[in-house]
């Protein structure tokens, strides 16, 4: 067994087929095909089912396939370091939610970073179903995924079937933030009744396992008026030009709010908690790199927390 019978396996788990995993591998199906069975009778185990639907992993196989996965990250991992000499190069890939607070983390994370060495970094902000398919597939080493907590065991099921792990970020509720100048920036206790008359901003993309995207926005958001965004840069030049608007997003450092003019404010019927969770393969191990962005977003964290 060596490192190129781990990628045929790991990519015949990610398509669901030989004949399509061949293809990305470039070679004829038989070969792929004898690859694997030379494996797992050199296993003695059964690592795929072949059904009429596809190609499925045993129980035995999905084991071998986080083992497989860990290995193929760790081997990305040291031929990013050695390969070519390039002992100086760092890499770091991760799929995240649209969050402020964590956007300004990975800033001072790479803030904190020798700029001599040469850099190889991946921010990708997107929806929780997506970043579970970054991490799930190799595409990205870290995700973090947000969801309602009346949500959770949707996406840990979703989690598990995945074969990824998960620790605890962060669990707040939402903040609804707006421009300084926004009439709702002096009521002191904001209630979803005062929310009604106003345009809100909604990211279009939510994702729940099981839920339509129209039952969660109706649990949501109280507002008929919305505008849907898919990044957010655009939201920001929205609630800089548009008083009236508003946007529920995790809290936000200071230094953000007081750069772009905004506020946040609680609100007493948002009562919904939302949870940040990180997730990564099983057996993952996590590098000088990881930990060092983790550490940021922590410290982050903290520090909005105990201004709220």
């Amino acid at each position: 067994m060596n490192t190129l019978h781990l990628k045929y396996v790991t990519e015949v788990a990610k398509t669901g087929s030989i004949t399509a995993a061949a293809e990305h591998l470039y070679m004829n199906q038989p070969n792929l095909s004898k690859a694997i069975k030379e494996l797992e009778n050199s296993l003695g185990i059964e690592i795929f089912h072949r059904t009429s639907k596809g190609i499925v992993p045993t129980k035995k196989g999905e084991e071998f396939l986080c083992y497989a996965q860990n290995i193929l990250a760790q081997v990305e991992e040291m031929e990013a370091l050695y390969k070519s000499d390039k002992m100086n190069k760092v890499t770091f890939r991760i799929s995240v939610p649209r969050a402020s607070y964590i956007s300004y983390a990975y800033t001072k994370f790479i803030a904190n970073m020798d700029h001599t060495k040469e850099l190889d970094l991946n921010f990708k902000e997107t929806n929780s179903m997506a970043t579970i398919t970054d991490v799930a597939e190799g595409e990205c080493h870290l995700g973090i995924i947000r969801y309602q907590k009346n949500y959770e065991n949707y996406f840990l099921d979703y989690l598990r079937s995945k074969r990824l792990t998960y620790e605890n970020i962060w669990e707040y509720r939402y903040m609804a933030l707006m421009p300084k100048d926004n009439p709702l920036a002096m009521v002191e206790n904001l209630s979803y009744e005062d929310l009604e008359q106003y345009i809100e901003i909604i990211h279009g993309d939510l994702v729940v396992p099981h839920v339509s995207s129209l039952e969660l926005k109706k649990k949501m958001n109280p507002s008929e008026r919305r505008i849907h965004v898919y990044e957010r840069g655009s939201q920001i030049d929205l609630l800089n030009q548009i008083p009236r608007c508003y946007m529920w997003v995790s809290p936000l450092p200071a230094e953000q709010l007081n750069r772009y003019g905004l506020v946040q404010k609680s609100c007493n019927d948002a009562d919904q908690i939302f949870k940040d969770v990180l997730i990564f393969p099983k057996g993952y191990h996590f590098s000088k790199i990881d930990k060092a962005f983790l550490q940021e977003v922590r410290e982050v964290k903290t520090q909005i927390a105990s201004c709220l």
